[in-house]
Formats: structure tokens, sequence, C-alpha cells
């Protein structure tokens, strides 16, 4: 298969620090090797919590810098701002699952968001989301205080958490498992598959791929980012796609359009039981506690642990 990801269950991100500037920014934008070079250089000179450049620093990226404008703002949820980018370079390709290094001209932080829209909508259309979750490292505060139409970014592809089946590839059928925005890079892989279901069901070619089942969980029904659209996939695939949603602290009824497929709690090694198997390839995208915790939970399941593929999200 012709797969990749961060790492196996039992690994964990390592790298050396990356302090940007104003200016640096700028230069990265004008002169991505000699950047790269600064950031393979630079050392970590305190115990201060890392941040995307820092864990990320001996992860693939791709050579390619492009500039994008933003075309669209929606609020995903009241803490999460979906941002549609028009990218600017024909070249700029990724895969589903893969996350982008994000350029702000003045913003001396770089931000790591992954992608939560296909490959497909980027080849379709020449654009690609983020779901940036409001805190206050620069990135994410300028995304959410003022980003507005037509801001003018940069983007990088990188990440070794990815699904990209080939043509000559079997069928696989896959378990994603989602905690709070690490639904983001298993949303744009579920939005993959669906795209290379659609193209072999209309044209009997392409890739074929197996059945997915999504276990997403958060706190509320409010914090189920794509709820909506997940839903409309799993009925526009019946069989082919299915889901499992948890919430922990709901308080209020929980909406009858959602029914039969929430459940309350967290999700558990009963639950995937129910689904998975040895022969499943597992994608794992949360916090570090939940992804240790599925990741046992899967090995009891008598999953080997070369299929199990996750990243954590800080």
């Amino acid at each position: 298969m012709a797969l990749a990801a961060v790492s196996s269950a039992y690994q964990v991100f390592r790298g050396t620090t990356g302090i940007f500037t104003s200016q640096s920014a700028s230069l990265l934008l004008r002169a991505p090797a000699l950047c790269a070079c600064i950031l393979n250089r630079q050392k970590m000179t305190s115990k201060r919590k890392t941040d995307h450049l820092e864990r990320t620093a001996n992860t693939y990226r791709q050579e390619i810098i492009s500039p994008a404008k933003v075309c669209g703002i929606t609020n995903e949820s009241a803490t999460v701002k979906r941002v549609q980018l028009a990218v600017a370079n024909h070249e700029f390709t990724f895969k589903a699952g893969q996350w982008v290094d994000f350029f702000i001209p003045g913003v001396p932080k770089v931000g790591g968001f992954s992608i939560c829209s296909s490959p497909g909508l980027l080849e379709r259309e020449g654009v690609l989301e983020l779901a940036v979750k409001y805190n206050l490292h620069p990135p994410a505060h300028w995304v959410h205080t003022q980003c507005s139409l037509g801001s003018e970014v940069a983007l990088r592809v990188g990440g070794e958490f990815f699904f990209d089946p080939q043509p000559s590839d079997l069928p696989v059928d896959l378990v994603l498992i989602a905690g709070g925005v690490g639904i983001n890079p298993l949303f744009s892989i579920l939005l993959h598959v669906a795209d290379l279901h659609k193209a072999w069901e209309s044209t009997g070619r392409g890739i074929r791929t197996g059945n997915v089942k999504l276990y997403y969980c958060a706190k509320d029904t409010s914090e189920l980012l794509f709820k909506d659209n997940i839903l409309n996939l799993v009925n526009s695939f019946p069989g082919k796609l299915t889901c499992s949603f948890h919430v922990t602290q709901q308080s209020s009824p929980i909406c009858l359009e959602l029914q039969p497929f929430i459940t309350e709690g967290r999700i558990s090694e009963h639950d995937l039981a129910k689904s998975v198997s040895s022969n499943h390839l597992c994608y794992i995208c949360g916090p570090p506690p939940m992804i240790e915790s599925m990741c046992k939970q899967l090995e009891a399941l008598h999953v080997p642990r070369e299929q199990i593929y996750f990243e954590k999200w800080w």
C-alpha cells in the first residue's frame, strides 16, 4: 500500500526549534532553501512548550511554497472557523491527511493546520480548506480576529500521515478515529474516499477503495465539526461509509437528526470491537492521551502495530 504516517503507536514527535521573526517569515516566502537551513541549525534553548515548527522539524515537507488568497470564511462552530483558500501555484498538491505550514505576512509565528478538504476539491476548483480552532497562538488568533476575504497568505504542504491509495492497490477497509479538532485530516481522508467511490461508480475506472468507519468524539454535539457533511456522506454511500459520534459532556437533548449515530460516552474497546478487525488500517488524530488509549484498545483487538497510524495534534 502507498501509505505513510507520522509514526507507529509508540513514537512521538521530535524536532529542533524554529524561531521566526517577521523578517524571517518574509525570507521564507522568497527563499525556502535558506529558511530550511535556518530551521535545521537552530536548537532548543528552553523547556517551554514547543510549537508547530519545533514538533515537525524532522517531518517531510514539500519544497513548493504557494501564495494563496482567502476566498471563503464560515463559522463551523462557536470556536472553529472554516477558511477556504484559493491556491495560486498549479503545481501545489497534497495527500488526504496532510497539513500545511501557514505563513501570514506580519505574523512572527508559522501556523500548522491540517487540511480538511479533499485533494479532489483542489484539483477541480483550485482551493483547499482549513478548520482552525480559536486560541492565542498568533496564527490561529489571526484567523479568528483579522482574517478576511482577500487576505493573502502562503502555504507549504507537510506531513507523513495520509491515505493515498494507488490504482494497483487492492481495496482496503479503514477505521478513522477522531478526537475534537483531530477530525480535520480524517475528514479529508473521508472526502477523498467518497471522491474515489464516486469516480468508480460513475465510470468503472480509477481506484477501488474499501469501506470506512468513522468514530468521532467531542465534548458535545456543538463541537462535532462537519457533522452534517458526514451524515450526508453516510446517506450517499450506504454501507460504504458509516459513522459513530460520541459526546462526553452533553447537557442538552440530542437532536433527532443525529440518531441513531450518536452515543454518550467516550469511544470504548467495546465500541471499536463492533467494526474493527485485524485487517483494518486505522488512522487516529486527536490529543496525545486519547491516541495512547486508542492504540492500546486497537492492539487489544489484535490490530498489528504497523496498521495503526496516528498524528498527535497539540
